[in-house]
């Protein structure tokens, strides 16, 4: 794939992009642009944690580079709402100041996230409409209208003194929106015809050949789910996947069914959307969760959060009928309008097993037409592509085979259509470099993901992964010992809180040697040692870790208590 040398001659001016996040996974994405004493980031998504991230409920990018940047401008600009796309919001606006520019209903989710965060952010929330033109010190942000699963999305167009950067943001060719708003063809050909430095775009769905469809294909499926369900019907679908709450509100309608919105997430969106205009419920449909168990199961629609098997989501509540208000049963029907990320496949398998021992009857879109992705397959990226003719091509979102693919059919379209066009596969963490010669990579700076545990703002580091997984594959031994502090010697018989360990049935033989181990491990060592905590704790670890890998063939982890009396 060709692109200019990383170690060519800088020139100036030149503006310079990194791509935070985005690059090489689904989610956490964002991209820095800067020129001069201006900075701008283009989304602040984050993703799930893998399975393996113990204890870890969310992941964002590192923003190290933007703490060190320094900018006398600075704006944060978002694509549209979702998770992936706005989910690092909070952990990124206490250190990163200036104004937040979004779509109304994208700033409303911003909004309500950043309130749960405890974040007041004044007159920061700017919102903007499709064709307007922003200002932000040397550079102009442009929005254009873009469809997607999702209502009020939109690309970046940034124009910059060295050329125009086009950001795609998610996209498909939606030739039927269900809002009715199509995306912006004539502008995205007029500033292919006025020229296109750079474009940035989606490569998700890179490998599906041909072109998604329309977010109302799904109709018909649900039509036939509508028809043929005599009992509850649930409905599990990403909250801000407004336009398919849209199509079952009004499917509930039609088949004389009332509407309850179920989780935290689903009824947070539902009302914002609705108080903005993008989601329309007749008065008298919608009902409260409590209301569900009065009403005839032929009567009851239940749209609930917990597509993605989230442990404490209302459907993984409702699967293992600790529900307060919704229990299913023989003649339910359960539908998962929504993909699988990757990585949570599992979790979702066991919400499913769950749901069918309560006798529900499973559908998803492996079964029946419930799910149509928001992002454009390969025909629609290759005709944006042809549509700007950019100098410069770079595929973002996804994994490296999906950008790399996405690389490959750049190429193929550079050689039939006039004018050279210089692909780049670039890297979470790159410094790109665009000017009058092109683009360049020019070095590397720190990337990658913070971990975030509960509500905390801080990341976790690598030690303490370690700890959990070490816990989890060898258990826990806390040794509870009291030293006189005068003579070193050991007060009472020691105690031993274990969890986790496996020792052979009926040989319990380890356990009842621990307290007389541990006094002989302070009895051997001098008083010096004794009344020093940092090293009993060493020596009592190292013995015991010893003691428990000969015997039972474990290396548990172990906590020293030393009270000193």
């Amino acid at each position: 794939m060709s692109g200019h040398s990383a170690d060519a001659a800088p020139r100036h001016p030149t503006l310079e992009m990194v791509p935070l996040g985005g690059l090489g996974e689904f989610g956490l994405n964002c991209l820095a642009a800067s020129y001069a004493d201006t900075l701008i980031v283009i989304d602040a998504g984050s993703m799930f944690p893998e399975p393996e991230l113990l204890g870890i409920d969310l992941i964002v990018p590192d923003f190290t580079y933007l703490a060190r940047r320094d900018a006398k401008h600075r704006a944060l600009v978002l694509t549209h709402g979702h998770e992936d796309h706005i989910g690092a919001v909070p952990y990124l606006v206490r250190s990163f100041g200036g104004p937040i520019y979004g779509t109304p209903l994208t700033l409303a989710l911003v909004g309500a996230k950043l309130a749960e965060h405890g974040i007041e952010p004044g007159d920061r929330l700017r919102p903007i409409h499709p064709r307007d033109r922003i200002a932000v010190g040397d550079l102009t942000l442009e929005f254009l209208r873009v469809t997607h699963s999702t209502p009020d999305c939109v690309s970046v167009a940034l124009h910059s003194p060295v050329g125009t950067i086009l950001h795609s943001g998610d996209f498909k060719v939606d030739q039927t929106p269900p809002d009715g708003r199509h995306f912006d063809f004539h502008r995205f050909a007029e500033l292919g015809a006025e020229g296109v430095l750079a474009m940035f775009s989606d490569s998700t769905n890179i490998e599906l050949p041909g072109v998604t469809g329309s977010e109302l294909s799904v109709i018909p499926a649900f039509e036939e789910i509508f028809a043929s369900t005599r009992g509850k019907l649930v409905v599990t679908a990403f909250a801000t996947s407004v336009y398919r709450l849209q199509i079952l509100v009004d499917l509930a309608s039609r088949f004389g069914r009332k509407v309850a919105f179920i989780g935290r997430g689903m009824v947070e969106t539902s009302q914002l959307a609705q108080r903005l205009g993008y989601l329309s419920v007749p008065p008298g449909l919608a009902v409260r969760d409590a209301d569900v168990k009065a009403l005839p199961p032929l009567q009851v629609l239940c749209l609930v959060t917990g597509s993605q098997g989230e442990p404490m989501s209302a459907l993984s509540r409702i699967a293992i009928d600790d529900h307060r208000h919704v229990r299913l049963g023989p003649g339910d029907v359960v539908v998962f309008s929504a993909r699988e990320i990757p990585g949570r496949e599992r979790q979702i398998d066991r919400v499913v097993n769950h749901l069918a021992r309560r006798g529900a009857e499973i559908v998803n879109q492996q079964t029946k037409h419930v799910h149509v992705s928001g992002h454009g397959s390969e025909e629609e990226l290759k005709l944006l592509l042809s549509l700007v003719r950019p100098r410069c091509f770079l595929p973002i979102h996804g994994t490296f085979r999906q950008r790399a693919r996405h690389a490959r059919v750049g190429e193929r379209l550079a050689r039939s259509v006039p004018g050279s066009m210089d692909v780049l596969v670039a890297e979470n963490g790159d410094v790109l470099h665009f000017d009058a010669g092109g683009c360049r990579v020019a070095g590397r700076v720190p990337s990658g993901r913070v971990l975030i545990d509960g509500a905390g703002v801080t990341g976790l580091g690598d030690e303490i992964l370690r700890d959990r997984r070490h816990l989890a594959e060898d258990g826990l031994i806390v040794p509870v010992l009291a030293i006189n502090k005068q003579t070193g010697a050991v007060e009472g018989v020691p105690e031993v809180i274990t969890r986790g360990i496996v020792v052979p049935q009926g040989d319990e033989q380890p356990f009842r040697d621990l307290s007389r181990l541990i006094a002989d491990i302070v009895d051997s060592a001098s008083v010096e040692e004794r009344t020093d905590y940092g090293i009993m704790r060493d020596k009592l670890g190292v013995e015991l870790r010893r003691f428990f890998r000969k015997r039972v063939g474990q290396r548990p982890l172990v906590l020293p208590v030393i009270m000193e009396i």
